[in-house]
């Protein structure tokens, strides 16, 4: 599984540094994780992306 960025995303790009697998990238309209690289962070101890996330908008895909 996979996390995924949903359309609340409001571009500000405080997760991307946050990956350590480098899965999200800058979309066409907002940031995206790729779920072939996507691992939720499960050796890291949970998802890195998320409590950066200022308007709550990465969820499990």
């Amino acid at each position: 599984m996979a996390m995924k960025i949903t359309e609340e995303c409001i571009s500000c790009g405080a997760c991307e540094p946050e990956c350590p697998r480098s899965a999200i990238s800058e979309g066409e309209k907002i940031f995206v994780i790729d779920p072939n690289v996507c691992t939720e962070c499960k050796d890291e101890g949970g998802p890195k992306c998320v409590p950066v996330c200022p308007v709550d908008c990465i969820k499990k895909a």
